[in-house]
């Protein structure tokens, strides 16, 4: 057994997300490893409640910082998921966002420094801002925000310092880390599409189709953007958690798919076709409006036209490459939402 096969204890900060959920049940499908959930509900961690090696605990990271520090102390690898990650937010809650996002993930990488525990955190691809490289690439990129009073970038800031202090751990301190840069996952379980979560594409549009209101596109959706479905994205996270060799140690990695690169629109137009494999009436019930950004966001929002990764480092360092095209993903969504067929689930049932 080499180091990267031994039994680790993991912390997952932030669980019950999207990420986090999808990312317990393939550890606990496709690892030996002890899985340390760590999270306010668990509706999105039903299938992984009841196996031996997930271990949950209701906590709030604002609130238990013991709770917390102690899990720290306990765990190998530590993964800080816990975010406000919905745009709607960053205009109307950007105090909350710099409370959570960054005051209280700073708290959880000073005790990573302290007690030399490996951190994989999770940057975000809007890190990159309204940057015109033709593919954002991890090291040379710069990253180009927007005006004060555009509070939508708050999101972006926070988390391009997280990337910066743990970059200076790692640097003064030999803070062990990966930084990850998500573009846009999609996947089942993304939101809950039966309340209005507003603003994140897929999900809104999904909740507008089966409620038979209007997909809207802000400003003529002509914002590109490349759509990752999750499972490939978490296979990407395995490999940096496995960390064979120290391929991952002190890197940063854009998870994405350049391949599935397509307009809000387009995107609009796609979802509609894939929905009529499901139900016809819907389908054909569903109208396609637009809409402007002021008046979907408020005066606080500015968008971003393009998001395209490279995704080198992943494919040299960790022989990732993404898989999934953007039909198939909205595929396995809809089969998730009219027929009930669970992804995770399946997968901890045939493990």
């Amino acid at each position: 057994m080499t180091a990267s096969d031994e039994r680790k204890n993991i912390l997952i900060l932030g669980a019950n997300g999207f990420i986090g959920s999808t990312l317990c049940a393939h550890l606990l499908a496709k690892t030996q490893h002890e899985v340390y959930a760590v999270d306010l509900a668990t509706h999105k961690l039903a299938p992984c409640l009841k196996h031996p090696r997930f271990h949950f605990y209701e906590r709030d990271l604002l609130i238990h910082h013991e709770d917390i520090h102690y899990l720290v102390k306990k765990c190998d690898i530590i993964l800080p998921l816990v975010a406000i990650a919905t745009p709607e937010l960053y205009v109307t809650k950007p105090l909350s966002v710099f409370e959570l996002d960054f005051e209280a993930n700073l708290k959880v990488i000073r005790w990573c420094a302290e007690y030399d525990k490996r951190v994989i955190f999770p940057s975000t691809s809007e890190v990159y801002g309204m940057a015109t490289d033709e593919a954002f690439a991890e090291h040379t990129t710069n990253f180009i925000l927007g005006p004060v009073d555009k509070q939508r970038w708050i999101y972006s800031c926070c988390k391009q310092l997280m990337d910066r202090l743990i970059y200076a751990y790692g640097f003064e301190k030999n803070l062990r880390y990966t930084l990850f840069r998500p573009f846009n996952f999609i996947g089942a379980k993304l939101d809950d599409i039966r309340n209005d979560a507003g603003s994140r594409i897929v999900t809104q549009f999904l909740h507008n189709a089966l409620h038979r209101q209007p997909l809207k596109l802000v400003d003529g959706g002509f914002n590109r953007r490349c759509f990752t479905y999750i499972n490939d994205g978490i296979d990407c996270l395995l490999r940096i958690i496995e960390n064979k060799n120290a391929c991952a140690d002190k890197e940063i990695f854009n998870i994405g798919n350049p391949n599935e690169n397509y307009s809000v629109a387009e995107l609009a137009k796609i979802l509609k076709e894939v929905l009529h494999e499901f139900d016809t009436k819907l389908a054909d019930a569903v109208k396609i409006e637009t809409v402007s950004a002021d008046d979907y966001y408020g005066k606080g929002y500015q968008d971003i036209a393009r998001r395209v990764p490279s995704v080198k480092a992943a494919k040299e360092k960790l022989g990732w490459e993404p898989k999934t095209s953007l039909r198939e993903a909205l595929r396995r969504i809809l089969n998730y939402h009219f027929n009930g067929v669970d992804p995770d689930a399946i997968l901890l049932k045939n493990s």
